[in-house]
């Protein structure tokens, strides 16, 4: 393969402070291919323009020369409105795209004919997301973190303290999905002190979650009569389901929230997919949270944005090893792996699960790509 040309774009989502390469890794991509960063774009992580330029990277002052001048753009969270026009055939892009939670994103990247590699649809030899488990585990520990604080009264909640004290009892939570994110909060609110319970509709994954907790959880399937039962019960709700792709099921509706006591507590982690209860509208760090029917939502769509530092290490520390591929191969020569990670190419819808959230045409990779 022929050198490239990387480019690394500031992040322009409200409050998002995470970028696509830490230096240590630019140091080594720079070795046989260019790299151009925008200008302040690692500073939210920690990392100044000075580290940039020491890693062989050159520094250009807006996004628009970073597309530009670049033909693969490493990025942290999905492109939006002002980059569609700046986006082009000869592009690929390598970043979160969560494209089933956005018709208007996936028909500008159909429009753009570029190619759109997903992290969080790529997979490994298990099966497993290994691009989106860093994140979802961020997500996971903040979602904790985020229903213990917003249980505050003066942040809106019920007043409740997570643990409790000696003679209270402490806050009752309902964890929604046993994957990474939803063990990650358990952890958090367990370690808290929280009474907490997690459903899930695998079994396995049950006991599985009994033995890590050592007991200190509940563990129930995740059945609508399970859950209608623990509504009225609990104190917070945090919503960790994740169907690889697709729209998240919404478990909680509208209807729901009547059997939620005044001011709960809804976190939404599936927010980036469309999010797991009806009354879900993504929110931003910089106004969190909204109340339906006394109920407090908080739904960040960047909720990993918040702790940047800790996000980019453990990001760019798991894309790395992808980057080098798609440098190093063509797109017919990835493993099979990678390849699930193409969404878009060439104007062609890739994603199954995107295409049946929308009604579009679906395209295998395989043909398209040889």
């Amino acid at each position: 393969m022929p050198p490239m040309i990387v480019g690394i774009p500031k992040e322009c989502k409200n409050n998002e402070y995470r970028v696509g390469l830490m230096p240590q890794h630019i140091a080594a991509i720079a070795q046989t291919h260019k790299i151009i960063v925008q200008q302040d774009a690692g500073l939210g992580a920690g990392f100044s323009n000075n580290d940039y330029i020491s890693s062989g990277a050159t520094m250009v002052s807006s996004m628009e020369d970073v597309y530009a001048q670049a033909s693969l753009i490493v990025k942290v969270k999905e492109p939006l409105p002002q980059e569609y026009a700046l986006i082009k055939p000869h592009h690929t892009l390598f970043t979160f795209f969560h494209f089933a939670a956005s018709l208007a994103l996936t028909e500008a990247m159909l429009h753009s004919g570029a190619t759109c590699i997903a992290y969080e649809t790529i997979e490994d030899k298990n099966g497993a997301l290994p691009l989106l488990a860093p994140m979802s585990e961020v997500a996971g520990r903040l979602a904790g973190q985020q229903a213990a604080k917003y249980l505050e009264k003066p942040q809106g909640g019920s007043g409740i303290l997570v643990g409790g004290v000696t003679g209270v009892a402490p806050a009752k939570a309902l964890v929604l999905g046993g994957g990474v994110v939803g063990t990650n909060a358990a952890a958090v609110l367990v370690g808290m002190g929280a009474d907490v319970t997690i459903c899930d509709i695998n079994e396995s994954r049950l006991t599985a979650l009994e033995n890590i907790f050592d007991g200190k959880i509940e563990a129930l399937l995740a059945t609508k009569e399970n859950i209608l039962a623990k509504l009225p019960v609990v104190d917070a709700v945090i919503g960790a389901v994740l169907v690889k792709g697709a729209k998240a099921p919404k478990l909680i509706t509208k209807e729901m929230l009547s059997l939620l006591r005044p001011y709960s507590v809804l976190v939404d982690v599936a927010v980036d997919q469309g999010g797991c209860f009806e009354t879900t509208k993504p929110t931003t760090h910089e106004n969190p949270t909204y109340y339906v029917a006394d109920i407090l939502h908080y739904a960040v769509a960047n909720m990993p944005g918040a702790v940047p530092r800790t996000s980019t290490q453990a990001l760019s520390n798991k894309t790395f090893p992808y980057v080098m591929e798609l440098l190093n191969k063509s797109l017919d020569q990835l493993p099979v792996e990678i390849r699930k990670g193409i969404n878009t190419h060439r104007g062609k819808l890739t994603n199954r699960e995107v295409a049946a959230a929308f009604k579009l045409p679906y395209s295998n990779v395989s043909t398209i790509i040889g």
